[in-house]
């Protein structure tokens, strides 16, 4: 087995997936990019050390292209998986009246049967390099308190929370940590798209009109190497997280009040 840790990492080819690869590849990590964006993940591999990573054009909904993924990238890493990142997701907004049977299917399909079919893959990998292994699941600030215009969204980001929680415990015995991220708005080109397909308008737009802050994906890349360095099960990235969570805990009726009009940045 390699001596060089490795990291693979889905939604690899732009904003967050493409953050947490070039900072691991800086730290010396071998690298494994997943994504159907294949012009995406050639121009991460361009800020990566040279030689030091593998690209693999994965669609997170199909089971069976998970093993096959793993499995090569295992082969070019020198045998060894450390960390896999199930960070594909896409943005769901909206009234949920109002979404399309297709928008919630695939929503419900890359968000949260990618991230199962990515854990179940992923773990035969992650018990040969363990103890100290991890699997980091990208989850959301809209997985901390149900976002109102962003019902379908919010229900995957908490089922990847769930998860994260149950898989925590089931797989301590094996010696492998799975955490989650849980970031607000990131400057990522997510934020150029529309959140559904009656919108005309970015999603961008609606958090600038909303007033709410949008944390550099710089610090989502940050916060992922201390997640899987650390013990801590969900790691809140950005302002607009931290404060959800605090109202959470601290003030709920509040926070109630306040969501019954605030669905601009997805909704309507």
């Amino acid at each position: 087995m390699s001596a060089k840790k490795a990291i693979f990492v889905t939604g690899g080819g732009s904003g967050i997936g493409r953050a947490i690869a070039q900072h691991f590849g800086k730290q010396g990590w071998f690298v494994g990019l997943g994504d159907i964006d294949e012009h995406g993940m050639e121009v991460t591999a361009d800020g990566l050390p040279g030689g030091y990573h593998y690209i693999h054009r994965l669609d997170v909904r199909d089971r069976a292209e998970w093993d096959v993924a793993l499995d090569a990238f295992s082969m070019a890493s020198g045998g060894r998986i450390d960390v896999v990142v199930n960070n594909a997701g896409i943005p769901l907004g909206g009234s949920l009246i109002e979404n399309s049977a297709e928008e919630i299917e695939r929503c419900l399909d890359i968000n949260l049967k990618g991230v199962l079919f990515g854990a179940q893959a992923a773990h035969p990998h992650l018990k040969k390099t363990a103890p100290g292994s991890c699997l980091l699941n990208t989850a959301s600030a809209a997985g901390i308190f149900g976002s109102p215009g962003a019902s379908v969204y919010s229900a995957t980001k908490f089922a990847v929370r769930g998860l994260t929680e149950s898989l925590d415990g089931e797989w301590h015995e094996d010696g492998i940590k799975v955490r989650s991220l849980c970031p607000g708005f990131i400057e990522t080109p997510l934020l150029d798209k529309t959140p559904n397909h009656r919108a005309n308008e970015a999603i961008r737009d609606r958090v600038n009109a909303a007033g709410l802050e949008i944390t550099p994906v710089e610090d989502v890349a940050l916060a992922a190497w201390a997640a899987v360095q650390g013990d801590v099960v969900h790691t809140l990235v950005g302002k607009t997280a931290r404060k959800l969570a605090f109202a959470v805990r601290w003030m709920p009726g509040r926070l109630r009040k306040m969501s019954r009009g605030s669905s601009r940045a997805l909704g309507r």
